[in-house]
C-alpha cells in the first residue's frame, strides 16, 4: 500500500476513534455512539491492513469470511439458544425472542442459498424449472436476504457496544449506588438475577474507600408479598451492610420511575451526589439513557447474568432503544437504503 497509505489510514482511524471517543466522554448512553463505534472499528482495521502491504487482499478476505461465518452461525445460535431459554424459564414471549430473531435470520439465509443456485448454479446446470421459480421470487427472496442481513449487522454492533460499556473502566469513590429490582420470588425474597444485582453493589460498597449510601429501588407488584425495595434491603442487611447506609425507593414501577425517584432520594441528602447505576449487565445501556432523560448523572455497572439469558436480554434491550420515536424513524430509514437497490431494480421492471 506504500507509506502514503500508512499515513492516509492512520489519520482516518484517528480522526474516528477521536470522534468516538470524544462523544463518549460527552455521553455513553447517546445512540451515536453505537454508529461511530462501527466507523471507529473499521478505520482500525483499514489502518492494519495498511501495514500488510502485497497480502493486505488476503487479510481482507479472512476478515470478510470470519464476519462472515459470524452472521451465517448467528441465527443457529439463536435458535439453539431460544430452546434453552424455554427449557430454563418457560415458555413466554419474551423467553422465545432469541428463537424467533434466529428463525427470522435463518429465512434470510435460506432465501440468499437459493437465490444463489438461481444466479449461479442453475444456469450451469441447466435446472430450468428451479431458475424458473426462483427468478419469479427472486425480489422476495432478496429482500428476506436484505432484511436478515442488516437485522444480523446492526444487532450485532448493538450488542458489541453494550459489551464495550462493561470494558471501560469507571472511578470509584461513590455517594449514592442505585440498585434497580428485578421481581422477586413468591416467598419474598430476591431472585438469582436480583442477587446478582445486590452482589455487585454490595462489591462496589467494599471496595469504596468512603463507602457509598446504596438504594434498592423497586415496588411492589400485585403478586409480591412486599416490595422488591424491601426484599433488597433485607439481603444487603445479610451481607453485612450497615442499616444507616441503606435508603429503600418502594414506590417506583419501571425503570425510569426507579431512577426518578431515586433521583429525588438523592437530591434530599446533602453532600456530593457522585452515583452508579448497578443493574444486569444487558441492562446498563438503556439504564444509562433513561437516567440522562432523568438529568440524573451517573455512571452504569453490570452484574453478572447466566450466558444463556444473555441473548434474549439483549433482544429485549434492542427492541426496546429501536421504538423510542427518534431511533425507529433512523432505523427505518438504514433499512430503506440498505434495500435501496432492490427497489430500484423493481422501479426499472414497472
Amino acid at each position: 500500500m506504500g507509506q502514503n497509505g500508512v499515513l492516509d489510514s492512520l489519520i482516518m482511524a484517528l480522526i474516528f476513534c477521536g470522534i468516538f471517543a470524544f462523544s463518549m466522554h460527552r455521553d455513553r448512553s447517546r445512540y451515536r455512539n453505537v454508529v461511530l463505534l462501527l466507523f471507529a472499528a473499521g478505520s482500525v482495521v483499514s489502518l492494519v491492513l495498511s501495514f500488510f502491504d502485497g497480502v493486505a487482499d488476503k487479510v481482507l478476505l479472512l476478515l470478510f469470511v470470519l464476519l462472515a461465518l459470524l452472521v451465517l452461525v448467528l441465527p443457529f445460535f439463536l435458535i439453539a439458544n431460544g430452546v434453552v431459554m424455554i427449557r430454563r424459564e418457560g415458555r413466554s414471549l419474551a423467553n422465545l425472542l432469541s428463537l424467533l430473531l434466529g428463525l427470522v435470520l435463518l429465512a434470510g439465509e435460506v432465501s440468499m442459498f437459493f437465490w444463489g443456485i438461481g444466479l449461479f448454479i442453475g444456469p450451469e446446470l441447466k435446472l430450468h424449472t428451479i431458475t424458473a421459480a426462483v427468478s419469479a421470487l427472486s425480489p422476495v427472496l432478496m429482500l428476506l436476504m436484505l432484511t436478515a442481513l442488516y437485522l444480523s449487522v446492526t444487532f450485532l454492533n448493538f450488542a458489541f457496544y453494550c459489551v464495550f460499556l462493561q470494558l471501560i473502566p469507571v472511578k470509584r469513590d461513590f455517594d449514592y449506588v442505585i440498585i434497580h429490582g428485578a421481581g422477586l420470588r413468591k416467598d419474598g425474597t430476591v431472585t438469582k438475577l436480583l442477587a446478582e444485582r445486590c452482589d455487585k453493589a454490595v462489591t462496589i460498597y467494599r471496595r469504596d474507600p468512603t463507602p457509598p449510601c446504596l438504594i434498592p429501588s423497586g415496588g411492589q407488584g400485585s403478586d409480591e408479598v412486599c416490595s422488591e425495595a424491601e426484599a433488597m434491603r433485607r439481603y444487603l442487611l445479610s451481607k453485612g451492610i450497615p442499616e444507616e447506609k441503606i435508603l429503600i425507593e418502594d414506590r417506583s414501577t419501571t425503570t425510569m420511575e426507579n431512577i426518578t425517584n431515586s433521583k429525588d432520594l438523592i437530591l434530599a441528602q446533602p453532600g456530593r451526589k457522585y452515583t452508579a447505576l448497578v443493574t444486569s449487565n444487558y441492562h446498563v445501556y438503556r439504564a444509562m439513557r433513561y437516567a440522562r432523560k432523568a438529568g440524573l448523572k451517573a455512571v452504569g455497572i453490570g452484574a453478572h447474568v447466566a450466558f444463556y439469558y444473555w441473548p434474549s436480554a439483549m433482544i429485549r434491550e434492542f427492541v426496546a432503544v429501536h421504538r423510542e420515536r427518534k431511533h425507529l424513524i433512523l432505523y427505518l430509514v438504514g433499512y430503506l437504503i440498505v434495500i435501496s437497490p432492490l427497489l430500484i431494480v423493481l422501479l426499472e421492471r414497472l
